[in-house]
């Protein structure tokens, strides 16, 4: 099992398997891929296996397989005794669950025992060669589409004469931004949004005031920029959808972005905040967004982040073309509102890819306002060490149900804490906290109490 941080999982040829590969935080939507796929197979026992790179101090998590090449390269050049934990690109990562011979390995068995293997990703991506193996099949959108429709220079220009667009140019070098940007820095004098062409979290954007700001972030390296003027807003909604075909477009809802500093996403709130009639045309661009990636042939979950500004004018930020940070809280919140028995997103998705069209009960419904939920992604922006650890809690649909049934008021948990004694890069995830409540006011206070509790675990490096 070269390259094979750990694992816990054993073939039980009597199970009929899924593949699960991402990050751990998004580990609780397989569960409801998993009812999905039962109902597909009522004579099959359904069961999934997990590849993922997150590198914890235990696992309370069934049938996982922990693949980090980057940490392994650390433990055998370092002479720390603590444990390292570092996060890895999704290149990295699916390049090398791609080459690695014990991923194949198990596959074969499977794929002699029940003839076929459905992968199931956060995001689909070019990078994971092993979906074009035979016998394994994707469900999620078609990867180079998935990267075709990330670009965010593609988005702009495909988008700009159809919903509204923040003014914007596109920059081919270093030097071109540069000159672009002071020539326009009168105009556009609150400030200037700049991107590289892929972007997740705010990773790779700035919004700079002088070009020492350009420089600091992108250090003189040439490549293509979207730049934008910047404008000052208080409210960063996210719409979560499902393309079932070129017609058919389902809305999950509304949620409210945490960015801090611009550029960075630190978690959502549910419900928006934000007034009717923009929740109205919220919906309205997020399906003409949806429609169009369905022409292109996209299939499967995704997700679309605007801005609204003072005057509660709308503008379009970026498309995600994958599963965004708030889906399994989605799935959660339409699990207690929708009827009993109606498919819940990865039904719809798994529906999308296989038959294009969604199943004939499906329901959108829009009012949801009840469950009141937040999340914090608890990244770490330096080096960090952990002097403490959370136990390990993963039920987070549980907490969701005993809310909405009334049995509990309000309840918030701490998830996927890494553990105690470990050197923890930047750009981490240390945590992820959940909060669900009957009302706004508690739901943030959940927040708050989740982050202090996470906050008595580090020390900065």
């Amino acid at each position: 099992m070269e390259h094979v941080l750990f694992t816990n999982f054993e073939y039980d040829t009597s199970k009929y398997y899924f593949l699960y590969l991402g990050e751990l935080k998004t580990y609780g939507i397989n569960l409801f891929f998993k009812e999905a796929l039962q109902k597909l197979f009522p004579d099959k026992e359904i069961d999934f296996f997990a590849i993922v790179p997150d590198v914890f101090e235990q696992y309370d998590y069934d049938n996982i397989i922990v693949i980090n090449p980057i940490v392994e390269n650390y433990i055998k050049k370092s002479h720390n005794k603590r444990k390292i934990s570092s996060r890895i690109t999704s290149r990295e990562f699916y390049t090398a669950v791609s080459h690695n011979e014990y991923v194949h390995t198990l596959i074969n068995k499977i794929i002699e025992n029940q003839k076929e293997l459905y992968v199931y990703m956060f995001e689909s991506s070019p990078y994971l060669t092993l979906i074009e193996r035979e016998n394994v099949h994707l469900i999620g959108p078609d990867p180079f589409l998935v990267e075709k429709f990330n670009n965010k220079i593609f988005q702009y220009t495909l988008l700009k004469d159809l919903i509204p667009v923040v003014e914007h140019k596109i920059c081919n070098t270093f030097t071109q931004l540069i000159e672009e940007s002071e020539n326009l820095r009168e105009k556009w004098d609150e400030g200037i949004f700049v991107t590289l062409e892929y972007s997740a979290g705010g990773a790779n954007s700035v919004v700079s005031y002088t070009k020492r700001d350009l420089f600091n972030k992108y250090k003189g390296f040439d490549t293509n920029y979207l730049m934008s003027k910047y404008i000052p807003h208080k409210y960063d909604p996210t719409v979560l959808g499902v393309v079932g075909n070129e017609n058919d477009i389902y809305i999950a809802g509304v949620a409210d972005q945490r960015i801090v500093d611009g550029t960075r996403f630190t978690g959502s709130t549910y419900p928006s905040v934000l007034p009717k009639d923009i929740i109205d045309k919220l919906y309205e661009y997020t399906k003409t967004i949806g429609k169009i990636l369905g022409k292109y042939g996209y299939r499967g979950i995704f997700g679309c982040d605007y801005i609204v500004d003072d005057n509660q004018n709308i503008y379009f930020v970026e498309i995600n073309a994958r599963k965004q940070g708030t889906t399994l809280e989605f799935c959660c919140t339409l699990e207690n509102c929708l009827p009993k028995n109606a498919p819940n997103l990865p039904e719809l998705e798994l529906h999308a890819v296989l038959y294009n069209k969604f199943p004939e009960n499906t329901i959108e419904k829009r009012d949801c306002n009840d469950i009141h939920w937040g999340t914090y992604n608890f990244k770490v922006p330096s080096n960090t060490v952990t002097d403490g650890y959370i136990p390990q809690f993963k039920d987070e649909r549980e907490v969701f149900r005993k809310v909405a049934q009334g049995k509990l008021k309000k309840d918030y948990v701490v998830l996927e804490h890494i553990g105690n004694d470990f050197i923890i890069t930047s750009g981490t995830f240390l945590a992820r906290i959940v909060s669900v409540a009957q009302n706004r006011n508690d739901m943030v206070e959940g927040i708050d109490f989740g982050k202090k509790l996470v906050e008595n675990t580090i020390f900065i490096l």
